[in-house]
């Protein structure tokens, strides 16, 4: 008995890295496992279905149960089909995690249209899209008059919710993902379904220029296994977890944060319509008075 149990999960990208460690945990914990994988490469070029399949039969040759799809979530029949897949093999859903991505890095002057395009459409259209059909058919269940008690768990990341240099395409998708989840937690709660999200650093092919500024040493590695951030992504989608809706959650090795979103700081009203030259004398000082935005490890500068 796990803490999972009984649950059918479905996870996309899921064929490597975290994706795989969130398969195998939700697996050992009970969870039967829908594992979505394109298996293309960390561009998203290319296609296979042996990532996904070789999961599958890691998880049922540990005596799990578990099913394949290799089909791109990030169109609208693809995501379609993962959902139906789950359905159909297992006979409910109980938890989407979006997790598929890819990386095309490009500093903002250098970055071509189809390397913008390609990485909202796999993060921002990818997590869009198994998050509908699964909530429709959520919904669907909840005004029948059955009990839901389900849960959506998105990938965000600090590059999205701090912002890191020549990440444009990647940090915008992962920011959108932040505010799409805040937003689904509010429509889907009437439901049964809670929304939530992750900010995880971890060393995997996505992150892999990582190891160049923190090193590649065993301990940095044990640090930064991907299989440190799964067990919060397990919690999250067992039954324990029905009260946390709404929050994104920067985690690390051992390190879990509730990440606070953006608030209004300093403020200041004329009760009246301001010119443009009178802000000169405002916002400065409205700016000096306000926090530093976070850096990529979440904190934020002290201020002198």
């Amino acid at each position: 008995m796990g803490i999972c149990d009984g649950r059918v999960v479905v996870i996309t990208g899921a064929g490597n890295g975290i994706g795989r460690s969130h398969a195998l945990a939700f697996a050992a914990e009970g969870a039967k496992v829908v594992v979505n994988d394109l298996g293309g490469s960390r561009d998203g070029t290319g296609a296979s279905a042996g990532p996904a399949q070789a999961v599958v039969d890691e998880i049922v040759a540990a005596g799990g149960e578990a099913v394949a799809h290799a089909e791109d979530i990030s169109t609208w029949d693809g995501a379609e089909s993962l959902i139906k897949l789950a359905i159909d093999t297992f006979g409910r859903i109980d938890v989407l995690v979006n997790n598929a991505g890819i990386l095309r890095d490009r500093m903002l002057t250098n970055m071509s249209e189809a390397e913008w395009d390609a990485v909202i459409k796999v993060h921002l259209k990818g997590t869009f899209g198994p998050a509908h059909h699964a909530a429709a058919h959520w919904r669907t269940l909840a005004k029948a008059g059955e009990t839901v008690d389900a849960r959506i768990i998105n990938t965000s990341s600090p590059s999205g919710i701090f912002g890191n240099v020549g990440q444009t395409n990647y940090g915008a998708a992962k920011a959108g993902i932040a505010a799409f989840t805040v937003i689904a937690s509010q429509e889907l709660g009437r439901y049964g379904v809670t929304v939530n999200a992750i900010a995880p650093t971890a060393l995997t092919r996505m992150t892999e220029d990582l190891a160049n500024v923190v090193g590649d040493s065993p301990e940095t590695a044990e640090k930064l296994a991907p299989e440190n951030i799964s067990p919060l992504v397990v919690w999250l989608g067992s039954t324990a977890s029905a009260g946390v809706t709404g929050r994104v959650f920067s985690v690390a090795g051992g390190t879990i944060s509730v990440a606070e979103g953006w608030a209004n700081g300093p403020t200041v009203d004329k009760g009246s319509r301001w010119t443009p030259s009178e802000l000169s004398d405002v916002i400065p000082d409205l700016v000096a008075k306000a926090a530093p935005n976070a850096g990529m490890d979440g904190t934020r500068p002290v201020q002198g």
